[in-house]
């Protein structure tokens, strides 16, 4: 059996999110770019800060 490996750096995670909806086409069809800040991801202060960015969109038909 493997032995459970504890985190030696244990940190609280932070998650800061900013997006902004863009009207693309009559009310239809909507474009969301996204950006998203994480502090000690998986509550390991070993690892990060991470930048992720990405771009959501939305079709009504």
């Amino acid at each position: 059996m493997p032995a459970l490996h504890k985190l030696r750096h244990y940190g609280t995670e932070l998650i800061a999110g900013l997006y902004y909806k863009l009207n693309a086409y009559q009310h239809e069809f909507y474009i969301s770019p996204d950006y998203q800040f994480v502090m000690n991801p998986a509550y390991n202060k070993d690892r990060g800060p991470v930048n992720v960015f990405a771009i959501k969109a939305h079709a009504e038909f």
